[in-house]
């Protein structure tokens, strides 16, 4: 495999115009993530991190307030699948930041698997994603969905088709 293709074995440093341009994609016009209210916190190619702040419209359990755990499912997908992206950026750091981001229009969820933990209680949640291994036609990935206090309320695992 040819230097340019090789996964990242660590965090990389991606140019501002990449950030924005991923940005754009995941909080924007990818609309479902838009309607959830999701947002990026930090991406270096090997980890993703974001956040969602609680609103009546993502509430599953009337009385208690708690979090839906479709919107759990949901947040967790694209947070793997924002993780895959950026791996995908980094592993092509040779090409100009535009034509990296054209990479992304074939990615999509294979296999998801959801374990809830604990009640998703709270008035923020924070989303944690990291590419276990990124090959040339599948990427696996683990995700972490938070409490503000950092309690882990439920977690993920999937695969993404990348080619």
């Amino acid at each position: 495999m040819p230097k340019h293709a090789m996964a990242p074995e660590g965090p990389v440093q991606f140019e501002p115009e990449f950030i924005a341009g991923v940005r754009e994609i995941f909080e924007h016009k990818i609309a479902f993530n838009a309607l959830m209210g999701l947002q990026i916190e930090e991406v270096d190619g090997v980890r993703a991190t974001g956040r969602i702040e609680m609103r009546p419209e993502l509430v599953g359990h009337y009385l208690h307030n708690r979090i839906h755990g479709g919107v759990i499912s949901a947040c967790l997908d694209a947070m793997g699948g924002l993780a895959v992206m950026t791996a995908i950026g980094a592993r092509h750091l040779d090409e100009p930041p535009l034509q990296r981001l054209h990479r992304f229009s074939k990615l999509g969820t294979i296999d998801l698997r959801i374990d809830y933990l604990r009640p998703g209680i709270g008035d923020a949640f924070r989303m944690e994603a990291e590419v276990l291994r990124l090959g040339s036609r599948v990427a696996s990935t683990r995700m972490s969905f938070l409490g503000t206090d950092g309690k882990l309320l439920a977690t993920g695992s999937a695969a993404y088709i990348v080619s």
